[in-house]
């Protein structure tokens, strides 16, 4: 058997055992290991070293955890709550007001942290009771809440986004500057469709009742003071600080986690309890992450060094579709791709295989990268498997699983048309990062 042919068998019997249940870290080492010693003999163990003491040294990657602590600590906190009741007091006399509300708080949230089931399953907490108590529509509540969950891949500071730069060989800066418009604009797109739809059938969205309105306008102001401006400001100040350049994204990161920590000591939402959660919650998943990318660099090293990727370059040159074809079948993978799996295993493993085809079709990576990143959240808003409708089902009990997958296509179809939107007006990615230049 040729070393690129064996590179491709690894390839399949890492998916077989990923679907088994093997974990993926563990996997991807055995079979880097197993691979490359048949390979190409001893040399596997000092690549396997390199590979690992690289992932160590990265201070790119030291961003996670901060970013991810403080995340939790404005989740814990309860400054999302507060944040949330300030929208909804704005806007109660508008139809469709609560949508508005979600998604402006998601969108805020989704700055703080990156973790599509903590954005759900807090967003369902605030605002489902809320909506419910309005008669708001039960489709459109849950499409709306699940979406703007998912906004967290997207805007920056994302951590799949920090994975993702040294992979791709993009600047972490660049691609968070890339993310920002295409967010805002998923936003738009979510907050114009639930306003255009109960503006024609106000059944859907009505006013909110008098007592769950502001008794003042005095206490609107006050509310949106104290609930939006000090943690818009903490992110605003985090995401400026590393794309002017006046912070690498690790030291911006660390002061976004001593800023959420001050904000909650200040507003005596910080408990001894919370922090130690924060803390445990901050490691598990870093270790996870971190673990993983030392594991596909790994895999991903032995993989090339076969030869097999160079192998399925050639393979698809040689079909002789079109670039745009080549790059909508690899998007299409990428969805397929994103039902059974989290974002970690799609980035670190496959997105380095396809990298070498996307590189010979001569695409910008930056606008290539992001366009990946909104295909990856489309992918969690999408049946079969939708992970959202049952981290919203958890926490929503009493909404119909149906009534949630039916909510969550509509605002899918909104996610397809971001997508083409990206695809065919690259300007929207590569605007932002050319004008920060």
């Amino acid at each position: 058997m040729s070393p690129e042919i064996l590179g491709l068998v690894g390839l399949v019997s890492l998916f077989g055992l990923i679907c088994i249940g093997f974990p993926i870290s563990f996997t991807l080492i055995f079979l880097a290991l197993t691979l490359g010693y048949i390979g190409f003999g001893q040399v596997v163990f000092y690549l396997m070293t390199l590979q690992f003491f690289g992932v160590m040294t990265d201070t790119v990657l030291s961003a996670v955890p901060f970013f991810l602590f403080m995340g939790y600590i404005l989740e814990d906190s309860g400054l999302m709550n507060r944040l949330f009741k300030a929208f909804q007091l704005m806007l109660a006399r508008l139809s469709g007001s609560l949508y508005i509300a979600v998604t402006s708080t998601a969108t805020i949230f989704a700055a703080a942290t990156g973790i599509v089931g903590s954005s759900i399953t807090l967003l369902g907490v605030m605002a489902a009771p809320t909506m419910k108590e309005s008669k708001y529509d039960t489709r459109l509540s849950a499409g709306c809440i699940t979406a703007g969950g998912t906004l967290g891949i997207l805007i920056p500071p994302s951590i799949m986004l920090v994975v993702m730069g040294p992979v791709v060989g993009v600047p972490v800066t660049e691609l968070f500057a890339a993310a920002i418009l295409p967010g805002i604009m998923l936003a738009g797109l979510y907050m114009t469709y639930a306003l255009i739809r109960s503006y024609f059938k106000p059944e859907l969205g009505p006013p909110l009742a008098e007592h769950l309105r502001a008794p003042s306008r005095a206490y609107i102001v006050r509310e949106l003071f104290f609930g939006v401006l000090p943690v818009s400001a903490l992110i605003l100040a985090t995401l400026g600080s590393i794309m002017a350049g006046m912070a690498t994204p690790t030291e911006g990161a660390a002061a976004g986690a001593f800023g959420s920590l001050i904000l909650s000591l200040i507003y005596k939402r910080l408990t001894f309890s919370g922090l130690k959660k924060s803390m445990f919650r901050t490691l598990e998943i870093s270790a996870m992450i971190l673990l993983l990318v030392a594991a596909s660099n790994f895999f991903g090293s032995v993989f090339s060094r076969l030869g097999s990727a160079t192998l399925l370059t050639e393979l698809l040159m040689k079909t002789h579709l079109p670039p745009m074809i080549l790059l909508i079948l690899i998007l299409a993978l990428i969805f397929v791709l994103g039902w059974p799996l989290e974002w970690v295993p799609i980035v670190l493993i496959i997105l380095p295989v396809l990298l070498p085809i996307v590189n010979h079709m001569g695409y910008d990576m930056l606008w290539f990268s992001i366009l990946v990143a909104v295909t990856l959240q489309t992918a969690w808003l999408s049946p079969p498997v939708a992970l959202s409708a049952y981290f919203l089902k958890g926490v929503v009990p009493d909404w119909d699983l149906k009534d949630i997958y039916a909510g969550m296509m509509q605002f899918m179809a909104l996610q397809c048309l971001g997508v083409l939107l990206i695809l065919f007006f690259p300007g929207i990615v590569t605007w932002l990062p050319s004008v920060l230049k």
